[in-house]
């Protein structure tokens, strides 16, 4: 049994086509994933708009009302049942999201106790074998093995395993089916 810590923004919740949506219906503006290619959302619009993307992650209801990554469900609920699995969410760098994100996280993965969601802001502080995490800077301070799960920022980093989605995640712990 493995001890499996999992990012909430970007693993399980799509806070990107969220930041997206809302800076396109504020600004007019047609950003896509897409033009994020290997960068950061911060670097795909004017400075003058920075302000505005710091914003939205401090309105209360930002992190409430996030889609779900596909198959998460399905598979942390699988994962759940065999590993010891911990939601590791550095929601201490936006500390308005905490109500949300635990409410978000009962509502959609009701199967994870809340003993095993750990809200902090640096997460070399995990004890686990694994983290699956969308940021480079967090799984560099990891000391288990790190699982990069692709997202439009994180296309040109090299130095962990990759894992494209949940069906890879899945098929990373269960090679065998």
């Amino acid at each position: 049994m493995a001890r499996i810590a999992v990012d909430m923004d970007e693993v399980m919740a799509d806070t990107v086509a969220e930041h997206i949506r809302r800076y396109n219906a504020d600004f007019r503006s047609e950003l896509s994933k897409e033009d994020m290619d290997g960068k950061w959302l911060w670097q795909c619009v004017p400075d003058a708009h920075h302000e505005a993307l710091v914003g939205y992650l401090n309105e209360p209801e930002f992190f409430r009302n996030l889609e779900l990554m596909p198959d998460s469900q399905r598979v942390l609920e699988r994962l759940n049942r065999d590993h010891e699995v911990f939601i590791a969410s550095a929601a201490m760098e936006v500390p308005m999201s905490f109500a949300a994100k635990f409410a978000w996280m009962e509502e959609h993965f009701p199967f994870i106790r809340p003993s095993h969601m750990v809200f902090c802001g640096d997460k070399s502080i995990l004890a686990a074998d694994y983290l699956i995490d969308d940021n480079p800077r967090q799984l560099r301070a990891f000391r288990g093995k790190g699982l990069l799960f692709s997202a439009p920022h994180n296309k040109l980093a090299k130095e962990w395993t990759r894992v494209e989605d949940w069906n890879a995640v899945e098929k990373f712990f269960y090679p065998e089916g």
